[in-house]
């Protein structure tokens, strides 16, 4: 299978989409490197995070990068498929962080326009539930909304995974 440059797979949370992610870089055949964006600082996320790796399987290679994606996506190897999950933990991560969200997003996007190898982004959907009753959530709903519509026009396939079923959005799945 072949996938495009850039897929970008988007969905609530629980929805399948990573799953769905993973199932496309497998069916590429090629080697697979996963940037991980999560960080576990509790004891839900730990497993969290042991769930999502007992479900792709052992034959990743795994990047760390919670904060800086730009330089992970730089060093990628041409002959590799990469799954970037999840753009929206990064992007609470760079908030958390008091980084400036809308330069990270900026840089984000150039780096996966230069990037040499095909790449699935993961992201949630945060724009269909209720308005969130604090300050920073509702400028990480915000923050994330924009990101999300920036990915999604940059990309050449863009899924939607809903109960574990994808709908594309822009592109035709190979």
């Amino acid at each position: 299978m072949t996938l495009p440059n850039f897929t970008f797979v988007i969905g609530g949370a629980a929805s399948g989409k990573s799953a769905f992610a993973e199932h496309l870089c497998f069916q590429t055949k090629k080697p697979r490197t996963y940037i991980a964006t999560a960080q576990a600082f509790d004891a839900e996320m730990r497993a969290k995070i042991s769930a999502h790796q007992a479900q792709r399987g052992e034959n990743w290679r795994t990047v760390e990068a919670p904060l800086d994606l730009p330089p992970a996506l730089t060093r990628c190897q041409a002959d590799e498929v990469v799954l970037l999950d999840c753009a929206t933990l990064w992007l609470s991560n760079l908030l958390l962080a008091g980084r400036d969200v809308e330069a990270e997003g900026a840089a984000l996007l150039q780096a996966l326009a230069a990037c040499p190898v095909q790449v699935v982004v993961v992201s949630n959907e945060v724009g269909h539930g209720v308005v969130p009753d604090n300050a920073l959530s509702r400028q990480f709903r915000n923050a994330q909304g924009r990101l999300n519509q920036q990915l999604a026009a940059q990309a050449d396939l863009v899924v939607q995974v809903i109960a574990g079923l994808p709908q594309v959005l822009k592109g035709a799945l190979p």
